[in-house]
């Protein structure tokens, strides 16, 4: 199938490129410190929560604050990756290949997207690892593990559909890395405008927008999950956001298309 060869492909050619390997490495070496840093602390006070009830355990102590910690420096690399999925094709000015070949943009939008996916995936495992390795020595709460994966995974999925969609409107690689940096962080600090605008009566004005903002806050749907508490209106948020940005994606590709 096109697509998938499409995934391969830039797959392939973002493995050729030093920069994917320093990202993989950057990224696992920080939340690798971030990691043990966590487990010592949790091993500090382990015998203090020994002695009371209800204590959290090592997956809210370690692997929740890891999960925290790897969002922001993600939001951080995501952009880095996604900048030159079509800004280096007009930079080259091999997308008038892209436009004749007999493939539609759908197909293109969602190969490059399947093959971004597919290093952020990879990038997800590595970092899946960390937590496993506690298993060697202790018990965690399998569903908050879950339901934290499932929340870092769709994120991670957001952060790459929103950096291909700016990587289609301009063909300076930099550019588009700068621009989905401003994208991500406004969708992540929504959350701040919706605690600031919230007020206590629920007609008034002020608190529906403190509400609206708080529903469109990436960080909000993030924290739920981190807390293990699945709920499918995050899941619908996140599949809303990709699905959006994709068809805005498609969308740029076929009026570029249709110019003359």
């Amino acid at each position: 199938m096109i697509i998938f060869s499409i995934a391969a492909r830039e797959l392939r050619s973002l493995f050729l490129s030093p920069l994917a390997w320093t990202i993989l490495a950057v990224v696992q070496f920080i939340l690798a410190y971030i990691f043990l840093a966590q487990v010592d602390v949790f091993l500090q006070v382990q015998p203090r929560l020994a002695a009371l009830e209800g204590a959290p355990g090592m997956t809210e102590l370690v692997i929740v604050p890891l999960f925290g910690n790897a969002a922001i420096l993600l939001l951080l690399v995501v952009p880095l990756v996604t900048m030159r999925l079509i800004s280096e094709e007009r930079k080259a000015q091999t997308i008038s290949l892209l436009f004749s070949s007999p493939v539609s943009m759908t197909e293109i939008i969602l190969g490059k997207y399947l093959g971004i996916m597919g290093f952020l995936l990879i990038m997800l495992a590595l970092i899946t690892l960390m937590p496993l390795a506690l298993l060697l020595g202790g018990a965690l709460d399998g569903g908050m593990l879950l339901s934290g994966l499932l929340g870092l995974g769709l994120l991670l999925a957001s952060f790459a559909a929103v950096g291909l969609f700016m990587s289609t409107l301009t063909a300076q690689p930099v550019v588009a890395a700068v621009s989905t940096f401003g994208v991500l962080l406004l969708l992540w600090l929504l959350d701040w405008a919706g605690n600031n605008s919230a007020g206590n009566d629920p007609s008034d004005i002020t608190g529906i927008a403190g509400g609206v903002f708080g529903y469109l806050s990436m960080l909000r749907h993030y924290e739920t999950l981190l807390k293990g508490m699945f709920d499918s209106s995050d899941v619908i948020y996140y599949l809303l956001l990709i699905i959006l940005f994709l068809g805005l994606s498609v969308h740029r590709l076929n009026a570029d298309r249709m110019q003359p």
